[in-house]
């Protein structure tokens, strides 16, 4: 009897590792990029979804948003798991540029990976990167197979991505205001 698929959302900022047959990992996209990747051999695979290349300053808690961290926690979490960097393969999403006021991060983000993956010699065997539409991938780690649908009005997940950046702005201010009330005097 085939066990039930287990559902994960990969949300931004998060990397989840599975060697279960029965997994399955999805996330919504907007400008943020997820990488699918994957050992084909050892059957274990993982997902993450970052919101920029790169950030300075980043802490525990805010650090796999950037891109430069969540895909060595991804390469790292695969490796750790029983995979081996020479087998790695993965498949690429996400970059597009559905809100004009957010500027290019769609496309620095999707500059971003490809140069990353290039540089650390990963095979990509797939990509849809860049466009104007929002993406709904749904990954199983196992087998390394994919699927994107193309979200119709992207306006949902620019809406999504839009508070998830008020929010964040909201806290660095919050965050950078108490760090100046609690200065300790020798």
């Amino acid at each position: 009897m085939q066990q039930p698929m287990q559902a994960q959302t990969v949300i931004q900022g998060e990397v989840v590792i599975s060697s279960g047959s029965d997994t399955l990992l999805t996330t919504l996209l907007g400008s943020c990029i997820s990488v699918c990747m994957y050992d084909p051999i050892a059957r274990i695979g993982g997902m993450n979804h970052f919101l920029l290349p790169t950030g300075e300053g980043c802490d525990n808690n805010t650090a796999l948003r950037f891109g430069v961290n969540a895909m060595e926690k991804l390469i790292n979490g695969i490796l750790t798991s029983g995979g081996k960097r020479d087998r790695l393969l993965c498949k690429a999403f996400g970059g597009a540029a559905i809100v004009p006021s957010l500027g290019k991060i769609g496309h620095e983000n999707a500059v971003f990976v490809i140069g990353y993956l290039a540089d650390e010699r990963i095979s990509c065997i797939a990509q849809s990167l860049g466009g104007t539409q929002a993406r709904r991938i749904r990954f199983w780690p196992a087998t390394g197979k994919a699927q994107q649908n193309l979200v119709e009005d992207g306006r949902a997940i620019s809406v999504e991505e839009q508070a998830y950046n008020k929010k964040e702005a909201a806290y660095e201010k919050k965050w950078k205001m108490s760090e100046v009330a609690h200065v300790e005097l020798f």
